[in-house]
């Protein structure tokens, strides 16, 4: 969770496992794009820094937010390879009840793909009340939370990986 004044792109790369060899999908909403931009930039950032090479990172995009869900199990079908998916969104409050639907589907469909999937799926989805907090997470004074679902991922990947090793 992030708190005020933390940078969500701080990462060390020595504390994490190689991943040169891993494939990522990141499945990005249209809606609210100059947010989901900056994040698609700072997940995408993050992992070719960290070793992965660019083509093993596959970009899907949705119209929104709720369509992230959708995308990112058909994604986790047509790749059959990919370590993990990023599922980035941005939902911002308005003055109806639609980003409470919005947000509760999102996270909970989310959550089920990775109940029923093997292949963990990070949520990279800002919840903001304004539009000046997403700015901040996603490339602002907060960092980018992209990149932090980035590492997410890597470290979600790798241990799927173990975790087949040890099921062997």
């Amino acid at each position: 969770m992030a708190t005020k004044g933390t940078n969500l792109s701080f990462y060390n790369k020595s504390e994490l496992p190689e991943a040169k060899d891993f494939k990522i999908g990141l499945v990005v909403s249209e809606w609210n794009n100059e947010i989901t931009e900056n994040l698609f930039q700072g997940a995408f950032d993050a992992l070719t820094d960290v070793g992965i090479i660019k083509e093993n990172i596959v970009r899907w995009n949705v119209p929104g937010s709720f369509e992230l869900i959708y995308g990112c199990k058909k994604i986790q079908e047509s790749f059959e390879m990919l370590d993990a998916v990023i599922a980035i969104g941005s939902v911002i409050q308005g003055e109806t009840k639609h980003f409470d639907f919005v947000c509760h589907g999102v996270t909970n469909g989310i959550a089920q793909l990775n109940l029923t999937s093997d292949i963990p799926s990070i949520f990279c989805v800002l919840t903001d009340n304004h539009i000046q907090q997403s700015r901040d997470r996603s490339g602002g004074k907060y960092g980018n939370k992209g990149a932090e679902a980035a590492i997410a991922a890597i470290k979600m990947a790798q241990l799927r990986k173990d975790a087949k090793f040890y099921k062997a």
